[in-house]
C-alpha cells in the first residue's frame, strides 16, 4: 500500500539554516517527493528522532502537526483515487492532493469537469491501459458541448449550477439535428446517447475525487432509446 517516509534534503538552507522537510511517497514500484512546507534545523531533527520522540518545543509541535495533516489528507486522497483505479500514477495522487482545497464547486464548470477526466484519462492511454481511440471520443464529447455553447447560449462554457434539464434539452436537440461532422450533419440517437454517457462519466469522475457534491447529468436518463422518450423524462422533472 501507500508508504510516505518525512526526511531533511541534504544540502538545502533557508535564511535561517533550516531544512526544508521533503515526504517521499511510495506506492508499488513508483516514487515520487513532496514538500511538506515546513523546515526545521538538521540537528533538532536528528534530536527528536525525525519529531517522533516527545516534543518540548511549541514550533516543533506546530511542525508535528502539520506532518499528522499531510499524512491524513494523503491517504485520505489515495483511498478515494484507489477507489477509481488501483494502478494510477503517483503524479496523479500528487497533483490532486496539491489541488485539492483549490477547487470551488460553486466556481466549477463543465468544460473544466471534462478536462479534468479527459487528462486523467490520457494517463491510462499513455500507461497503454486504454486506447487512443476512446480518449479521442472524450475530446470529441468536449469539442461538442463547447460547440453547443458557442451556438446556443454564445458562451464557451459554464458553470455547474448553470446545468439544468433545459440544458441537456437543449444539448441532445443539438446533437441530433445541428452537429457537424466531417461533413456530416446530425448524430444518430444511440450516438447521442453515448455521448451523454461520456459527459455523465467524466462527472462521476469528479464526484468521486471530492471536486463536486452531485452529478448534474444524472437528471437524463442515457437508457432512453428514442427522442419521445426522453422528453416525457425531462418534462416529469
Amino acid at each position: 500500500m501507500l508508504k510516505i517516509i518525512f526526511y531533511l534534503k541534504a544540502g538545502k538552507f533557508n535564511k535561517s539554516g533550516e531544512s526544508p522537510i521533503y515526504a517521499r511517497i511510495s506506492y508499488k514500484k513508483q516514487s515520487i517527493t513532496m514538500v511538506v512546507g515546513k523546515s526545521i534545523l538538521k540537528e533538532r531533527w536528528r534530536f527528536t528522532d525525525n519529531l517522533r520522540s516527545i516534543l518540548k518545543l511549541e514550533k516543533e509541535k506546530v511542525i508535528k502537526n502539520t506532518l499528522n495533516l499531510f499524512l491524513l489528507g494523503m491517504e485520505k486522497k489515495f483511498n478515494e483515487i484507489f477507489k477509481i483505479d488501483q494502478d494510477f500514477s503517483l503524479q496523479l495522487l500528487k497533483d490532486e492532493f496539491k489541488g485539492e482545497t483549490a477547487v470551488k464547486e460553486d466556481y466549477v464548470s463543465i468544460i473544466e469537469i471534462m478536462n479534468r477526466h479527459n487528462e486523467f484519462f490520457k494517463r491510462k492511454v499513455d500507461a497503454r491501459e486504454r486506447s487512443k481511440a476512446s480518449f479521442q471520443k472524450y475530446e470529441r464529447a468536449k469539442d461538442l458541448l463547447i460547440t453547443f455553447m458557442t451556438k446556443q447560449y454564445g458562451i464557451q462554457d459554464i458553470s455547474l449550477l448553470e446545468v439544468t434539464s433545459v440544458y441537456f434539452y437543449n444539448l441532445e436537440l443539438f446533437l441530433k439535428y445541428d452537429s457537424r461532422f466531417k461533413g456530416k450533419t446530425g448524430i444518430e440517437n444511440n450516438s447521442v446517447v453515448k455521448y451523454m454517457r461520456i459527459h455523465k462519466t467524466a462527472c462521476k469522475y469528479s464526484v468521486r475525487m471530492g471536486v463536486i457534491d452531485k452529478d448534474p447529468f444524472s437528471v437524463y436518463n442515457t437508457r432512453k432509446s428514442n427522442f419521445s422518450d426522453v422528453l416525457t423524462c425531462y418534462q416529469c422533472i
